[in-house]
């Protein structure tokens, strides 16, 4: 059945689909909108109007592989997931606790702003967040912030504008993929987190991941 739907979509459709699977097993996630730095404003994805035209096709055929295929059409968000236990990517505590403090951020900034504003920060917002939640006595190191920041990026959690990661002012967009990385039952294990920083103690976080898919 999924190779006759396969053998269904022509040339340049089957090019698209192959690319766009590599896409979702290496970034987890794919949004409706992409941002224009230069024009300021979203424009439609066509990767993701592309899955969702032919969304049981892709279902189908990840399921296979034993990933799962989802997604929320209140956010424009696409993602997979898996519940094998060799797919899951393990971000470091860092990188762990920056992902809490852009939620938190992200909602803060959401209530001041209409359901389908953006939302900015930057690096050293997250920062000083950090400090001031006591999640962190002092900045963290350059390369430190410079691999976290990556990683996210990486898994579509932020946009970088310009500018090095680990510079005070550069401009981060904060996706709306946060919120799926980071649900609401999550939120409690940041103040966990927060606890084992007071108390030395080091944990890895590992993210339901395909080798690697990422979401808490």
């Amino acid at each position: 059945m999924i190779e006759e739907k396969l053998e269904k979509l022509n040339m340049t459709e089957q090019e698209n689909f192959k690319r766009i699977v590599n896409m979702l097993l290496a970034r987890t996630y794919l949004l409706e909108g992409n941002y224009d730095f230069e024009d300021h404003m979203n424009r439609t994805n066509p990767d993701y109007l592309f899955v969702e035209r032919n969304f049981e096709l892709f279902r189908g055929y990840l399921e296979f592989a034993g990933f799962h295929l989802e997604r929320d059409n209140n956010y424009g968000v696409i993602w997979l997931s898996s519940d094998y236990e060799s797919n899951r990517y393990k971000f470091d505590k860092a990188t762990t606790l920056m992902v809490y403090v852009l939620r938190l951020i992200y909602e803060e900034e959401r209530e001041k702003l209409s359901l389908n504003s953006d939302i900015f920060t930057c690096t050293g917002d997250l920062v000083h967040k950090m400090i001031s939640l006591g999640i962190i006595k002092r900045k963290l190191p350059n390369n430190t912030l410079r691999d976290s920041l990556r990683i996210l990026q990486r898994f579509r959690v932020i946009e970088k504008v310009e500018g090095a990661w680990e510079a005070a002012d550069t401009k981060l967009l904060i996706l709306p993929t946060i919120l799926f990385v980071v649900t609401n039952e999550r939120i409690g294990n940041m103040y966990q987190l927060i606890d084992e920083e007071d108390t030395g103690e080091d944990e890895e976080i590992e993210e339901n991941a395909a080798n690697p898919l990422a979401s808490l």
